[in-house]
């Protein structure tokens, strides 16, 4: 039964090695086109994509509660915040120009205290620009974490057709990356790449404990 467990423990530390290999290798990869099909994106979680386009700052939307993903360089003075101030990201429509569709697009975090658009306008960019993000798809609501309310337009994870129907965007989401940020709007950057890998220590537990019982079975048993 140990030895069972044991391997496939084993099995799947591999695997899960290779999956963050290939997150690694999606995110550090070079930006492509966005595809305008959101099917075609399955397959690209992860990946940095270029758009053209600009922002509709009307239909925000706000994932929270969040905390900053703080940049390996860069200051926390965009959205004149403290470290670890609770705040939420900010999910905005961009119309895409070039593709003639309109995607929601994460600009990034902003504490509490600047939620309101009203208290960083200088950060509420106009025209077309052009812009990097990161692919993520839509994710099942975890098991302690609340319904997003919907009416009151407060998000506690991705739901991307019921955020696209409420903004009347596409069901594409990316999260733009730090060098989007702009003086006054949100910190761009906060994709988390991160996934925790315990199956080794798993693994070392599982071992001790199969090599432990085989000596105390040895010592009532076989020494006898």
């Amino acid at each position: 039964m140990e030895r069972v467990m044991l391997g496939t423990l084993i099995q799947r530390r591999k695997w899960k090695l290779k999956v963050i290999q290939e997150l690694e290798a999606q995110y550090t990869s070079s930006p492509i086109p966005l595809p305008p099909n959101p099917t075609d994106l399955q397959s690209m979680e992860f990946h940095p994509v270029t758009v053209r386009g600009h922002f509709d700052h009307s239909k925000e939307l706000y994932l929270k509660p969040r905390t900053l993903v703080k940049p390996s360089t860069g200051s926390q003075e965009a959205a004149g915040m403290g470290p670890q101030e609770i705040g939420a990201h900010v999910i905005t429509p961009f119309f895409c120009s070039d593709l003639g569709i309109t995607i929601l697009v994460n600009r990034g975090f902003v504490p509490n205290k600047k939620l309101s658009p009203q208290t960083r306008s200088e950060g509420q960019i106009e025209g077309d620009l052009d812009l990097v993000g990161i692919v993520r798809l839509t994710e099942n609501r975890q098991q302690f974490s609340p319904e997003n309310d919907v009416q009151k337009n407060v998000w506690y994870y991705r739901d991307l057709a019921a955020m696209a129907e409420r903004s009347g965007a596409e069901p594409i989401y990316i999260e733009a990356v730090y060098d989007t940020t702009v003086p006054g709007g949100p910190i761009g950057g906060q994709t988390r790449v991160a996934l925790k890998n315990d199956h080794l220590q798993y693994s070392v537990t599982w071992f001790s404990l199969s090599a432990f019982t085989s000596l105390l079975w040895y010592q009532k048993f076989i020494r006898k």
